[in-house]
């Protein structure tokens, strides 16, 4: 047998030097800015998110949020950055992305009948953790050791904080229905991370991010239409629509762009480590709407998360 016959192909090297390769100095800080946030930006969703959901069903909110950012984006696309309107090449792509982010989005507010916010929230903290293992499977994308144990110590301070420093909830903590189907979407998502960089063909952000809704918006509607049916409209306040357009814009439209920037400078398990500073975001936002604030044992999880991702952040990825 020939050396050449067994010498891997140059262009799946190049495609594993691209998925290893990430950005150094001024990039790289600017990733990680985007990324930090990000995670501020996703806590707000949770606040405002949940008082949305308390004026309109849930599902529809999802529904109405995607249709608003599609309507947004493709306006931006084809009137002001005048991109030609065309199919996306390998439209699989958005299916496949499109899926994921679906199943994350409706498995959460299906988990959410059948347990508390609190389990949903310790679930979600394994999610870097299985990126790290899905972008290796995906991409062969490599987390150095040291960059394990310093999302592991990031983790625990998260569980802190989520636990509210009660030691008895963590130690009483059982897997049960709804956990179980968080984790499918927690699953989805940490899938979802490693695929924007594969999956990127070096289109705009923004048609990206337009095709990528319009397939999450698709899997979406299932659930959704006879919800949109039944809405009554006329009985949402002005506030409601706000928030639909607060969820649509910034944590949706912005959000994603922010992600996408990160995940293409990054590795996945980087990107993902900055959501477990939302809890401790979240915290802060509650605080300052005038929801009561946590206990200061609570901010000694949210000191432990920010030493493990400064230390994650500092490492060589």
């Amino acid at each position: 047998m020939t050396a050449s016959t067994i010498s891997p192909s140059p262009e799946k090297d190049d495609i594993r030097d691209r998925h290893n390769s990430h950005a150094r100095g001024r990039e790289k800080l600017k990733a990680h800015l985007a990324v930090l946030l990000f995670a501020v930006l996703l806590a707000t969703s949770f606040s405002f998110g949940g008082m949305a959901t308390h004026m309109i069903d849930p599902i529809a909110v999802q529904a109405l949020r995607y249709i608003v950012t599609i309507a947004i984006t493709a306006f931006l696309c084809f009137r002001i950055k005048r991109y030609p309107l065309k199919a996306p090449r390998r439209p699989v792509r958005f299916v496949i992305i499109g899926a994921l982010m679906a199943t994350y989005m409706i498995s959460m507010f299906i988990a959410l009948q059948f347990t508390a916010p609190v389990a949903t929230g310790a679930i979600f903290t394994m999610m870097p953790l299985m990126s790290a293992g899905f972008a290796w499977l995906l991409m062969r994308q490599k987390t150095r050791g040291r960059v394990m144990v310093s999302l592991v110590i990031a983790a625990i301070g998260a569980i802190w904080v989520i636990f509210r420093g009660d030691v008895q909830a963590l130690i009483h903590f059982d897997i049960g229905k709804g956990e179980l189907i968080y984790l499918v979407g927690v699953t989805a998502h940490a899938i979802y991370v490693p695929l924007l960089r594969k999956f990127n063909e070096n289109e705009p952000a923004l048609i990206f991010l337009l095709w990528s809704a319009v397939g999450t918006l698709a899997f979406i509607m299932v659930p959704g239409v006879p919800r949109l049916i039944a809405l009554d409209y006329a009985s949402i306040s002005w506030l409601g629509w706000g928030l639909v357009l607060y969820l649509a814009v910034v944590t949706t439209l912005i959000t994603f762009l922010l992600l996408q920037y990160a995940s293409q400078r990054l590795p996945a398990p980087k990107v993902l480590a900055y959501s477990y500073l939302t809890p401790s975001f979240i915290i802060l936002l509650e605080g300052a709407m005038g929801h009561g604030w946590a206990p200061m044992a609570v901010f000694a999880g949210a000191l432990i998360t920010a030493a493990g991702l400064l230390a994650m952040a500092l490492l060589p990825d």
